[in-house]
């Protein structure tokens, strides 16, 4: 039991190192958002954690939310008289969700977030960063 729970704090903290290395810019639009503020301010935002593990001064959150039905249209190739020609892709629905793990520090200050389950549609924003990131409607 207590090589278990060594083995947890060193993977938490492994884990949290790598993470915050690059600075408080991040390497995505969640991260740039919420490394170093209160875990509070985001679990008040987005609702409450799934679950939460003690690994020594360190709490990790698993967090789910922002479920959302985005339909996207059919695609259709254009003719050479502006027509609508013959059928790209067709119809779809998407079913979309973010999920996320926060480490805090003692002082529930959030030292890590990373994205452990996303949906990304082309070249932008993948569906966490436009939900938890900059790109958040008010």
């Amino acid at each position: 039991m207590k090589l278990r729970m060594m083995t947890v704090a060193g993977l938490a903290l492994a884990l949290a190192g790598c993470t915050t290395t690059g600075g408080a810019g991040g390497g995505n639009a969640v991260e740039a958002k919420w490394l170093g503020k209160p875990a509070g301010g985001f679990f008040a935002a987005y609702g409450p954690p799934v679950s939460d593990t003690e690994s020594g001064s360190s709490t990790i959150y698993s967090w789910k939310g922002g479920y959302k039905t985005r339909r996207v249209p059919a695609e259709y190739a254009k003719t050479a008289d502006g027509k609508r020609g013959k059928l790209i892709s067709p119809a779809r629905t998407l079913y979309l969700s973010c999920s996320v793990q926060i480490t805090t520090d003692s002082d529930y200050v959030i030292r890590a977030i990373r994205i452990q389950g996303d949906r990304k549609s082309g070249s932008g924003p993948s569906y966490c960063e436009e939900f938890l990131g900059d790109a958040k409607a008010q």
